[in-house]
């Protein structure tokens, strides 16, 4: 429910700034020492090694639920008559194997394991969501003032770690990094730099190929680069729209009982269509980054 000392912007404000530790900037009062934002502004003003530490919080935790659970499962397995957690766990595993063996034409054992765990742990973080936008974040504000003495208008906590650019960009990031290491590795550094270089335009002229060159690798490093761009807008764009849209429904309880009544209908039946996106954001990031994966190891055209 919004909060009573909070306007309609400050409640939202409030709801979609990051918990953030960082440098104060010059000209703030602890100027020169490294502590928890208190405002929205400190947030902003702390630059780049700012870190969010709701975002590092849900995405360690989240991540390691992951491991733990599908370890468990691992470990009791049983041929004989498969527990219903077990039955899961293997069609989840058999669906990314099949999705992988139908994707990714090379050999790599390393691709299946990392899309399983791209599929379920942005999976385990979009699913936050899901979650009543004040339920943790007042929590959290219980924790801060009672706990650590913090003023509760300067506890900010967000719990969808894909609605933050930096987690969305950071796993996009590792990604391509790994494409790109595997296209060197593969093609070596003359099959790579053919593929920027020597397409689409081409010619058995070598003047007229030299001035194709330039403009190859122009759009080609433009592709490129357009690769981890669309990754992680794409996941952090449909996730915070979810957000937004849940933050906005919360406004509505506190407009009295029938307007909350209808607030209650709309969150019911927009959770229920947010589910499709959780689930179809989390499969689009996996098959991207095996469509990529196979995009390096492909080699016929050199």
């Amino acid at each position: 429910m919004a909060s009573e000392s909070l306007t309609t912007s400050g409640y939202i404000k409030h709801h979609l700034t990051n918990l953030t530790f960082g440098p104060f900037p010059e000209g703030h009062e602890h100027a020169g020492h490294w502590g928890l934002a208190h405002t929205a502004a400190d947030a902003k003003a702390m630059g780049f090694w700012a870190i969010h530490v709701d975002t590092m919080f849900w995405s360690i935790l989240l991540g390691a639920l992951f491991l733990l659970l599908f370890r468990k499962v691992a470990r009791n397995a049983t041929a004989d008559i498969p527990g219903g957690m077990q039955n899961f766990v293997e069609w989840i595993v058999e669906f990314v194997d099949g999705i992988v063996r139908g994707t990714f034409t090379g050999r790599n054992a390393l691709v299946a394991p990392m899309a399983l765990t791209i599929f379920v742990w942005v999976f385990l973080i979009n699913v936050m969501d899901l979650i009543p936008v004040d339920w943790l974040p007042q929590v959290a504000t219980l924790l801060g003032s009672n706990v650590f003495g913090m003023d509760p208008h300067h506890v900010f906590f967000r719990v969808v770690p894909s609605t933050d650019p930096n987690a969305t960009f950071g796993m996009a990031l590792a990604v391509f990094a790994l494409t790109i290491f595997y296209s060197f590795k593969i093609k070596g550094a003359g099959g790579f730099a053919a593929e920027l270089t020597m397409h689409p335009f081409s010619s058995n002229n070598k003047l007229l190929q030299l001035v194709f060159i330039p403009i190859n690798f122009l759009l080609e490093f433009v592709s490129l680069l357009a690769k981890p761009l669309s990754l992680s807008l794409r996941l952090y764009g449909n996730m915070f729209a979810g957000e937004m849209i849940f933050i906005l429904i919360a406004l509505m309880y506190g407009g009295g009982w029938m307007l909350g009544i209808f607030g209650g209908f709309l969150q019911l039946g927009w959770a229920i269509f947010h589910v499709l996106i959780i689930t179809l954001q989390a499969f689009i990031f996996m098959i991207l980054t095996v469509v990529y994966m196979d995009l390096a190891y492909q080699t016929g055209e050199h």
